[in-house]
């Protein structure tokens, strides 16, 4: 009979997804905390979402979102 090691991930497992928070998101781009919050309240920035009072954004999220203005600055809008 096989023994599978549960901590060795298999390779069907899905790569997790990373949570930032306001701050890290801020040191990301390079502005404040309080820009990103900006962002959040004028529905101009990366999707985010609550878990209590933590306000957390996904990696892919951040990542489809500079791509997205990423082609509105170059024209290629979609």
């Amino acid at each position: 009979m096989a023994v599978i090691d549960s901590r060795t991930p298999l390779a069907t497992e899905p790569q997790a997804d990373p949570f930032l928070t306001t701050n890290e998101v801020a040191a990301r781009y390079r502005t404040a905390p309080g820009t990103v919050r900006y962002w959040r309240h004028a529905g101009t920035g990366p999707r985010s979402f609550k878990v209590g009072k933590r306000v957390l954004y996904r990696e892919s999220e951040l990542i489809r979102w500079e791509q997205e203005r990423d082609a509105e600055q170059n024209g290629t809008g979609q």
